[in-house]
């Protein structure tokens, strides 16, 4: 049995994962704000997935929150959308659990998460649909939240860099005069983000807050908005391929439960900039992406196997979704 904890900015989840990588518990509440209570939330609904699964301790446990993260002393710090500023996350909730907790950025927990769910494909040959990755293959994770980021996974490990900023396209300067949260001006996330869409349109009273069906009734700004976000996203899975080398590409993020129309709006996009460029016709960057639907709790599951990587264990063989749930998932990719 594997731990996951998700430590999100408006919401928390804990996972627990049986040895064969199928979820055995799924518990959520509403984040803590402030070192205190971001513990105490994650630490109540450790205890409740526990209960909830009804096999005693998990053999691992790993968790994952926003912020600067570092793994090897498990302290986070700059948290800001959780009130926290430094919290020895690892000590605390080892404390609280009695057990080692493994800890990592969010984004980077989810990009285990897709790899696991991608690695399941190729493993198991019985599922339909979807393009898999094999371990010697790397894979990008894109992150459209409230900002814009992404991390890599190359051979089952998350490559980090210096100071564990590889991955933050996010704060590459491409165009624009929008000052940006870091400092700069004209940010990737600056077009492409949850903020950036805020930034750009604001949703009618009770119309919604999806910008492609607003500008399927006319609303001139809302399209405006959407083929922004659209040509951004595309120019981010651009910057991956050609600095990562990433042989494949998942999107998820707030923004991902936008879905078909905005999977359709990405891939329009990148066609048309491969009509003009036959080197970025050779990418085929339209094939090398999906998208993956909201629900599918990535960060939570990546977060399980930090424990078990932390204990020399085997990676999930199915990223905590049983083969019927992956089947699920891969449909629903290729129906998007």
């Amino acid at each position: 049995m594997r731990l996951g904890l998700d430590i999100g900015g408006t919401k928390t989840a804990a996972a627990i994962l049986h040895d064969d990588g199928s979820l055995a518990a799924l518990r959520t509440a509403p984040s803590g704000f402030g070192g205190d209570q971001v513990v105490g939330v994650a630490a109540s609904l450790a205890w409740d997935a526990m209960a909830e699964a009804g096999h005693g301790r998990p053999d691992s446990m790993g968790a994952c929150m926003p912020g600067l993260v570092d793994p090897s002393t498990g302290v986070v710090r700059h948290a800001v959308n959780l009130g926290v500023e430094t919290l020895n996350l690892a000590g605390e909730l080892e404390q609280l659990l009695g057990s080692p907790v493994a800890v990592e950025n969010d984004v980077k927990a989810a990009a285990l998460g897709a790899y696991g769910i991608l690695a399941a494909r190729t493993a198991d040959g019985s599922v339909p649909g979807g393009s898999g990755v094999s371990h010697d293959e790397t894979l990008a994770y894109l992150n459209l939240g409230t900002g814009l980021a992404a991390s890599v996974v190359r051979n089952g490990l998350v490559l980090r860099g210096p100071d564990g900023m590889l991955g933050e396209i996010g704060h590459l300067p491409v165009a624009g005069d929008t000052p940006c949260a870091c400092g700069q001006v004209g940010c990737l996330e600056t077009l492409t983000s949850g903020s950036a869409l805020a930034r750009m349109w604001t949703p009618p009273p009770g119309g919604g807050r999806d910008p492609f069906t607003a500008a399927l009734t006319g609303d001139r700004q809302a399209r405006e908005a959407a083929e922004t976000l659209c040509r951004g996203v595309a120019l981010a899975i651009q910057i991956l391929v050609l600095s990562t080398g990433a042989h494949r590409i998942i999107i998820g993020g707030g923004l991902a439960a936008l879905g078909p129309a905005l999977l359709q709006g990405i891939q329009s996009e990148l066609e048309r900039r491969a009509d003009k460029s036959l080197f970025l016709e050779s990418l085929r960057l339209p094939d090398r992406f999906e998208l993956l639907p909201a629900d599918i709790p990535l960060a939570a599951l990546g977060a399980a196997a930090l424990g078990a990587a932390a204990l020399g264990a085997a990676a999930l063989p199915a990223a905590g979704l049983p083969r019927q749930e992956t089947a699920r998932l891969a449909a629903l990719t290729c129906t998007l």
